[in-house]
């Protein structure tokens, strides 16, 4: 990172969070635009929920901020803080990233369901007529039901804690007429496809999202969660002999994506 140029030309691009410390997002996107060939830099915000409109309106006062990426919990706020957005972004009320319109609004997109797939594929795991146990309804949760849908899956079961955003997720998937929806359960019993998009498992005591003792070798196992690079999860699925993914492998795609809009590419 020493190498990158850093000056007073250098656009600013601001990850959002709140938790912030475990994201990956501020050297591996400035990376990726210096690599292109672009002058940014990209910086951690620890904003709380109840802050995050007044620091957004105070940020954007900021002539060189040109976006920011939005990570946990503030993917469904930041959609209704965007002036436009995407099809996608519309149809699931939830952006991960922003970039700016010309008249200095933000338009927002989606981009960790169309990561998550693409990721998926590269590890082997051809979605196109599974079973899948979604775990999460929140943002990237959201995001993931709307691409699997769209890949083809046949069946998506989804399970959350809180039941009426849950329903609300899958009341608003049934618009889009495909695949088999269903309120799912912790247990993974029958399903080819597992994945967790909740946070559980992020902080040190976390345990499982899911019954862990109903996974079967037959089952691809995925996890959403960066750090620590291998989760509880992830961990009993391998001893079980299950193929996985983890929430790296899905960041690299999501984070090539994220660079190409915020580049406008």
């Amino acid at each position: 990172m020493s190498e990158l140029l850093l000056n007073g030309a250098t656009r600013v691009y601001f990850i959002v969070g709140d938790p912030i410390a475990q994201v990956k997002s501020p050297a591996g996107v400035t990376e990726d635009c210096h690599a292109r060939g672009h002058n940014a830099f990209v910086m951690p915000a620890h904003v709380a929920p109840a802050d995050l409109a007044a620091w957004l309106a105070g940020v954007s006062l900021a002539k060189n901020l040109d976006g920011v990426i939005v990570t946990v919990p503030h993917k469904f706020a930041c959609f209704d803080l965007c002036a436009t957005s995407s099809k996608r972004a519309a149809f699931l009320h939830t952006v991960n990233v922003m970039r700016r319109n010309l008249d200095g609004s933000w338009h927002g997109d989606m981009f960790d369901g169309s990561g998550f797939v693409a990721a998926l594929r590269d590890n082997g795991c051809q979605p196109e007529g599974k079973k899948v146990l979604l775990v999460g309804a929140g943002g990237a949760g959201s995001a993931i039901a709307h691409a699997l849908l769209m890949a083809g899956v046949s069946t998506l079961a989804i399970h959350d804690a809180d039941a009426q955003r849950r329903t609300t997720l899958l009341d608003r998937l049934a618009g889009l007429e495909r695949g088999s929806l269903s309120h799912g359960s912790a247990d993974p019993s029958g399903f080819d496809i597992v994945v967790n998009a909740t946070p559980v498992g992020m902080q040190q005591g976390d345990l499982y999202p899911l019954d862990v003792e109903r996974i079967t070798p037959a089952m691809f196992v995925a996890c959403v969660i960066t750090a620590p690079a291998i989760t509880p999860l992830i961990a009993a699925a391998r001893e079980i002999g299950c193929n996985c993914m983890t929430g790296a492998h899905m960041f690299g795609r999501v984070r090539e994506l994220m660079v190409d809009f915020l580049l406008g590419e």
